[in-house]
């Protein structure tokens, strides 16, 4: 509304309005951002987090929102953007699958313990020697 030149008393009563008849909810906006950014791109709750913050919502909403998602939720979506990447990975040496496989779950927000645990079991069921990976470190 500033870009608009609208003088701030007014924009307050107007946004204040909005607020009262239920068009402006800062806390449905961000349950729903969760819901559809997770399930819909596979987001991890760092990167959802920095996503709403980046819109202006209050941090204390943000931790609401983003405490939907607990920690299964998040390694079970992170098994499942590995197993749809595995199969593009297929025919490259293990080291640059591990790279692809774990930047890709970085890329979304997941921690890189999280990211290589789950890239290390996706590839033990492939066979793969995973044994140099130890316990989340690379």
């Amino acid at each position: 509304m500033r870009k608009r030149e609208i003088p701030d008393d007014v924009a307050d009563e107007v946004l204040s309005r909005f607020e009262e008849v239920g068009l402006i909810n800062d806390s449905a906006f961000a349950d729903a951002w969760v819901e559809s950014r997770h399930h819909g791109r596979g987001l991890a709750r760092r990167a959802l987090a920095q996503e709403l913050r980046t819109k202006g919502v209050d941090p204390t909403l943000i931790d609401e929102a983003v405490a939907q998602l607990d920690s299964d939720q998040e390694e079970e979506t992170a098994r499942a953007l590995v197993a749809r990447k595995l199969r593009s990975t297929r025919g490259l040496d293990r080291d640059k699958r591990i790279r692809r496989l774990a930047g890709m779950l970085a890329r979304k927000g997941y921690s890189q313990g999280t990211a290589l645990r789950v890239v290390r079991q996706a590839l033990e069921q492939e066979g793969e020697d995973t044994e140099f990976l130890g316990d989340g470190e690379f």
